[in-house]
């Protein structure tokens, strides 16, 4: 592609001509350019790009786009947001790809990754090549890859959708944060589906307040675009009975569909019935009724259900493929999953990492539980402070016993995290063990038959960082470790 094609497409100022020059990449890591690339410098929390041009050129980048004027001897494009540019040419340099995609965005603070993965399983059934973008991977068809955000940044996201398209995928499901929101990474991302799960808070370290957190989550659903092309209806899916469903719905000009559970909408689910071994419960749909019973535990197991089947039912899947697509799932790694070697007592570990994400599985757990219940958990360092009282009082509330620990305590000390949850609680059910990897020993060791123990924060998570190290640390096999340490095989 041509250096002036890829200037045309914004307004700009430059210090030489460009018309003959080819682009053959675009880079943001300096570390990463290969000859023939345009590098562009982004301003990041740690690291500014404009400080690696020099060392981008002398890597093979041919031309240069910037937010300020640099000292350099290729054409240099200034605008006055490189991210937004970023997306900009990302989209063209790949002949936007997600116009030849299904592309269903989900946003909210709890179910992001549950209600992919659910997606994904129904889509599947429903014979369609799927794509997934999300906290714990990306997945095209069956292969996987790594990511490092939840929702990337615009060029990694158009380089693989255009990945996508070329491996003939026809649908992709894609967890959208607020950072990303607010970040602008998915400037750019032609949305057929946008689905909102919830709001409670979390990443307020981040947003300040929680009307700056609803109003980035709002943003999925604003860029769902303002015209109506009949050839591509776009749909809003929206939790009608969270309290902020109203603000989502006005923030849209596309249809809104409607799932509850409480409230009056379109689709809703009745009937339920919640136990040990799953759910069950009566899809209610304008095109009819049906039964799932499923293996996925609780409540919020139920509105990661609803959000699934809506999604699925605007993109035209039948009720019998949505169906047998849910009774089938076994649901997502970290998420609700038992750890199992034989013994008497429960384990369970799970990603809640905030308020009501862990009231919403120690009340699942309190359900069904035939013994006392014990709580693993922490709060990771560097993120939002006022919710560690919060977690640290649920905690204390839902469980027999609650165990503080270390979770990701990253730049922070561990024990002014802890001293951070328990100051002011008048429970006294708890103690208090730094060490994860003691912490959940204890609280298997003191399991007794019928007893249950969920250890709580980390979910999928293979690694803790503490201070600059990323060590490796996985809580399915430290409590796996655990049992067998105590009932030997």
């Amino acid at each position: 592609m041509k250096l002036s094609e890829i200037s045309s497409i914004f307004y700009h100022k430059s210090n030489s001509s460009m018309d003959d020059l080819d682009i053959s990449g675009i880079a943001i890591d300096h570390r990463k350019v290969e000859p023939g690339n345009i590098f562009v410098c982004l301003k990041g929390f740690t690291v500014d790009g404009h400080n690696y041009a020099d060392q981008a050129i002398n890597n093979g980048a041919v031309a240069v786009l910037a937010e300020k004027d640099l000292d350099v001897h290729v054409p240099l494009i200034v605008v006055s947001d490189t991210k937004r540019a970023l997306a900009m040419v990302a989209n063209h340099f790949y002949q936007y790809p997600t116009r030849d995609l299904r592309l269903i965005g989900i946003t909210g603070t709890n179910g992001k990754t549950s209600v992919t993965y659910l997606l994904d399983d129904i889509f599947k059934k429903h014979k369609h090549k799927t794509a997934l973008i999300g906290t714990i991977q990306m997945k095209i068809g069956e292969e996987t890859f790594d990511v490092k955000n939840t929702t990337p940044e615009s060029l990694f996201l158009q380089s693989n959708f255009s990945h996508m398209v070329n491996e003939k995928v026809e649908t992709v499901f894609m967890e959208v944060s607020s950072h990303a929101l607010d970040l602008g990474r998915v400037y750019g991302c032609d949305y057929d589906i946008a689905i909102f799960t919830n709001l409670s808070q979390d990443h307020l370290d981040y947003h300040d307040s929680m009307e700056s957190y609803l109003h980035a989550k709002s943003l999925l659903f604003s860029q769902l675009g303002n015209s109506y092309h009949g050839s591509k209806s776009k749909f809003a899916v929206v939790n009608k009975d969270d309290v902020h469903s109203d603000f989502i719905i006005k923030s849209t000009a596309q249809a809104v569909v409607t799932f509850a559970i409480d409230s009056r909408a379109d689709i809703t689910a009745s009937n339920i019935t919640l136990d040990a071994n799953g759910s069950k419960f009566t899809l209610n749909t304008p095109d009819g009724k049906i039964t799932i019973k499923s293996k996925l535990m609780g409540r919020f197991s139920i509105y990661n259900m609803l959000a699934s089947a809506t999604a699925a039912i605007c993109s035209g899947v039948p009720l019998s493929t949505i169906k047998d697509a849910l009774e089938e799932t076994t649901g997502v790694n970290g998420r609700f999953e038992p750890v199992s070697e034989g013994q008497s007592y429960g384990v369970i570990v799970d990603y809640a990492h905030t308020p009501d994400s862990l009231e919403n599985v120690l009340t699942t757990i309190r359900s069904f539980a035939k013994g006392n219940v014990y709580v693993v958990v922490g709060c990771g360092g560097d993120r939002d402070k006022t919710k560690r009282p919060l977690m640290a009082k649920i905690a204390a509330k839902y469980a027999d016993m609650a165990i503080f620990t270390s979770d990701n305590p990253r730049s922070e000390d561990p024990e002014e995290i802890i001293n951070d949850m328990i100051n002011g609680m008048n429970q006294e059910n708890f103690k208090v063990i730094l060490n994860r990897k003691d912490a959940i020993n204890h609280s298997i060791e003191i399991a007794r038959e019928n007893d249950i123990v969920l250890i709580a924060g980390k979910g999928h998570e293979t690694y803790q960082i503490i201070g600059d190290e990323v060590l490796s640390f996985d809580d399915r096999k430290e409590a796996k470790h655990a049992i067998l340490k105590r009932n030997p095989q």
